[in-house]
């Protein structure tokens, strides 16, 4: 299995899904060893989701599908999102 670990990271959804889901196994392991965090879980995600806020308004977080930060000239052309063809 090869996966493009750079080009994953670069998308907000799958960037946010890894942060998010990391945050509650380790609150989740915290726990079971019984121990509480001064921070509540949902402060966290707020702030997680603040971050990530931020990365994609200075463009550090883009479409990881085309070059750049603009859309593909073929994606300027569409009115509507392209739509899946039918095997």
């Amino acid at each position: 299995m090869h996966i493009n670990w750079k080009l994953r990271l670069g998308n907000k959804v799958t960037l946010t899904a890894i942060i998010m889901a990391l945050l509650s196994l380790v609150y989740q392991l915290l726990g079971m060893a019984s121990i509480v965090p001064p921070v509540s879980e949902s402060q966290l995600v707020e702030t997680a989701g603040m971050v990530i806020n931020l990365l994609v308004l200075l463009g550090i977080v883009t479409d990881p599908t085309t070059e750049g930060v603009s859309d593909s000239q073929k994606a300027l052309t569409y009115d509507q999102p392209k739509q899946k063809e039918q095997p």
